[in-house]
């Protein structure tokens, strides 16, 4: 019996992550750090860019043996490896090479191929020999039809369209494709093998939203397990059910999906801040009684006796929690003309596919301006256009004085990798301004320390790669700023310290982006890019989502809804007494709702209030079942107001979008 539970615990832990140290320049960059990987787990792997995420995934994958420590791997488990990014030299097609994924599915095909030429041209049909060539291709064509063989094409098929390959792009060499389409190959390849675990590092950053969807339903119904890196909160939300954290060296698990992590390490932390800040209450007012005690004769035993058991009391530990940050500003920009560029007329084609066609618009001087629209109707083409490397027919104008400053959506065409990251910024760094900078002090606002500066590009990981990119940008004053997918590889603080640089700095800019959170209060007018041309819509990104009924570029993205602007004015005028009984009923019972969630949370925050000032009390240590009681309590109470906080603002949200059809 003991033997079975053994067993059967064996058999659900799938891999075994065991004591992984590794060090660089004699700095630990991860400690002893252990956890198990479960058949159907799907663990998003976190933490801010630089702290070894994309190493970790390496070090699992067996693509990096430089550690200390064990992965063992349950038998026959097959583990399955995307990275950031990847080179592939190949004369194949797209699906043949996607193809690659059923090597052994194709060998078989060959054998039996082969077997059929031989069965054709023999003539001896009463042999043991001709007898036995016939129960092996019988077997070799019973074993094709186990492994699927008869579909795989089929199944390639599926999976390279559901990335964004068209029909006509399965038999074009994969050569003709950009960098970001070929990741897509790699991934389909990888999906089509259906390893016992997949490990992606940033699978969406070369794919546009339907792609990203696809994905997201494939990987939620995927019968392996999936460790995963991504920047995209919502791409975690929906497919993890684990999160692993990574600071300072050493890994936090939580049973939850990346919303849920972060409400609960914060919880955490304040827990144990409070349990710290009573324990130390609690010592302090020990050793001020010790200290008493020894001054009289009649109490040294005494005093020794407490101090024994103070030495022995086990001290509570805050986990370290990382607050590094990228620290930065663009510098001014220098006055340029009123517009900062024009367009009349413009085209763009592809031998015969048109892709732009009879664009006009102008950008003036200051203006922060949103390219939105699916992928492939031209935002990254029309920016290439802008900075010159991509010809085009019409009239496109640069304004008079103007700089630009453009950061690519792919690193590697802007990056020597080759270079070390000081030598990058160096080779640029002229200037009086820069000079005031101090290159040392520029690649330290950007978390390069002194052991990262002599690192070649071609190391750094995706997230340092953007930071140096962003480095870059700052070496020459600039007034007219594009970017290209800025967020990509950039971790959640940095993309807010990115957009709070971008909100201060006095210049154009133009940003492409799916990210609706950074673009929110940046951009003040946005260019659709549908149907081969632009449409402008004046104001902020949510201004434009809220035409669509689009709550994120998701929602827009995917629907394929039209604006619904002049609709909605029309229905207003709309007096139809039936429809206003239901619509006044409808907000009375919101406005209800709204109120009777307000009361809850008061009630609640007065209760948390009350439960954190019991905390401080130093007694209350002294009876652990009661500290542990209230401390339960408080998070329980903290999880309700959680949970009132989202009803609030789900009612008050739909309140707020019924009222403006009064």
């Amino acid at each position: 019996m003991y033997a079975f539970i053994l067993k059967s615990i064996f058999v659900s832990i799938m891999i075994s992550i065991t004591n992984i140290s590794v060090s660089f320049s004699g700095t630990d960059l991860f400690k002893d750090i252990s956890f198990l990987i479960n058949p159907r787990d799907r663990i998003g792997l976190v933490g801010k860019n630089g702290v070894g995420k994309s190493t970790l995934l390496n070090i699992i994958a067996g693509k990096n043996t430089n550690h200390k420590g064990d992965v063992i791997a349950s038998e026959g488990r097959t583990i399955g490896y995307l990275p950031q990014e990847i080179k592939i030299n190949s004369s194949k097609s797209i699906i043949n090479e996607a193809l690659e994924a059923f090597a052994e599915v194709l060998k078989l095909q060959q054998e039996i191929d082969q077997l059929n030429k031989e069965i054709e041209t023999r003539t001896d049909y009463t042999s043991d020999d001709y007898a036995e060539l016939l129960n092996t291709f019988s077997e070799k064509h019973d074993q094709l039809n186990n492994m699927g063989g008869e579909s795989i094409r089929g199944d390639a098929e599926k999976v390279l369209k559901g990335l964004g390959f068209s029909n006509e792009d399965l038999d074009r060499p994969i050569g003709e494709f950009s960098g970001g389409w070929q990741m897509r190959v790699e991934l389909s390849k990888l999906l089509l093998k259906k390893p016992d675990l997949l490990l992606l590092d940033e699978p969406t950053n070369h794919l546009d939203i339907e792609s990203i969807l696809w994905l997201e339903n494939f990987l939620i119904n995927y019968p392996g397990a999936i460790m995963m890196v991504s920047h995209d909160k919502m791409f975690l939300d929906n497919i993890t059910n684990r999160t692993i954290e990574i600071v300072f060296g050493k890994t936090y698990d939580y049973g939850v999906n990346y919303s849920k992590y972060l409400t609960l390490r914060e919880e955490r932390y304040e827990q144990q801040m409070a349990a710290f800040n009573n324990q130390q209450k609690f010592i302090e007012q020990q050793e001020r009684t010790i200290e008493r005690f020894r001054a009289k004769a009649t109490k040294a035993k005494q005093a020794q006796s407490m101090m024994k058991k103070l030495d022995k009391l086990d001290r509570i530990e805050v986990d370290e929690m990382d607050t590094s940050a990228i620290n930065f500003h663009f510098p001014p920009a220098p006055r340029s003309g009123d517009v900062v560029v024009s367009a009349d007329s413009l085209n763009k084609s592809y031998g015969e596919a048109e892709i732009l066609k009879n664009v006009k618009f102008d950008i003036k001087r200051k203006e922060k301006v949103a390219f939105v629209g699916k992928n492939g109707e031209g935002k990254t083409t029309m920016i290439k256009m802008i900075v010159g490397e991509e010809k085009y027919t019409g009239t496109l104008k640069i304004g008079h004085n103007v700089i630009v400053g453009y950061y690519a959506q792919l690193q590697e065409k802007t990056l020597d990798e080759e270079k070390t990251v000081y030598k990058t910024i160096e080779d640029i760094a002229t200037g009086d301004w820069v000079k005031e900078y101090k290159i040392r002090g520029l690649l330290g606002s950007f978390l390069f320390g002194a052991e990262d500066i002599d690192k070649k590009v071609k190391v750094l990981s995706g997230g340092e790669k953007s930071r140096l990119a962003l480095a870059k940008l700052l070496l020459s004053p600039i007034n007219l700023l594009i970017l290209d997918e800025p967020t990509n590889h950039l971790d959640i603080s940095a993309k807010e310290v990115l957009k709070n640089a971008l909100v201060k700095y006095d210049g154009a800019l133009i940003a492409v982006s799916h990210d609706r959170e950074f673009l929110q209060d940046l951009t003040d007018r946005t260019f659709e890019f549908k149907n081969k041309n632009i449409r402008e819509h004046l104001g902020s990104i949510n201004d434009f989502l809220a035409k669509y009924e689009a709550e994120t570029f998701r929602d827009f993205e995917a629907s394929g809804k039209q604006d619904n602007s002049d609709k909605k004015e029309n229905s207003s005028q709309k007096n139809d007494y039936q429809k206003n009984k239901e619509y006044n009923k409808q907000l009375k019972k919101l406005e209800r709702s709204v109120a009777q969630l307000e009361k809850e949370i008061s009630d609640l925050e007065t209760s948390i209030a009350e439960l954190e000032e019991k905390m401080q009390d130093p007694e209350l240590y002294k009876d652990k079942k009661a500290f542990q009681e209230t401390v339960d309590r408080h998070t329980l109470q903290k999880e309700n107001v959680g949970q009132r906080m989202k009803e609030w603002e789900q009612k008050l949200q739909e309140l707020e979008t019924l009222k403006p059809d009064e």
